[in-house]
């Protein structure tokens, strides 16, 4: 069996001296060879840049970007004709618990299908895509699948 092995370089620069809302929160992650790193912050409620993505939702989008993947693999091999998916995921976090973790993660992908896919089947193929998807198997918490199924639209051609 082949290992895959994944790494990250997390890098800061700045101060911590001064009072703790002072110093930056701002710092890059690079995954090479992928040539264009990520800005990040710290989530806003613990004085983070709200237009910069944080960790939990890196976390939250990790969980999806794999259920994405997994599934579209899955519905591939089931022969299943996948036009769109949008996944609305979201992660909750309980302070009052310790240590603080992120509690509950929900997939909520809505599913564009061809019309007249079976969308039993469709997900089927979810939840099969579910159990075998790698970030959520390596996580402690929870990670849920809510999906919806739709039948696309078929586009029109555009005449000139």
């Amino acid at each position: 069996m082949t290992k895959h092995t994944y790494r990250t370089l997390t890098s800061w620069a700045g101060s911590t001296t001064g009072p703790y809302a002072a110093y930056d929160r701002t710092h890059e992650v690079s995954a090479p060879p992928a040539d264009t790193p990520l800005r990040l912050s710290a989530d806003p409620a613990f004085r983070g840049d709200d237009r910069l993505m944080n960790p939990e939702q890196m976390l939250v989008a990790a969980a999806s970007s794999c259920q994405l993947l997994s599934f579209l693999a899955v519905a591939n091999r089931a022969g299943i004709e996948v036009v769109r998916y949008v996944d609305a995921a979201h992660g909750a976090m309980d302070l009052a618990e310790q240590p603080a973790r992120i509690g509950s993660i929900v997939l909520a992908p809505t599913v564009h299908v061809a019309p007249g896919t079976d969308h039993a089947k469709v997900i089927e193929a979810a939840q099969r895509a579910h159990e075998t998807c790698y970030i959520a198997n390596s996580l402690r918490t929870e990670v849920s699948l809510d999906v919806t199924v739709v039948d696309a639209v078929p586009s029109r051609a555009v005449s000139s």
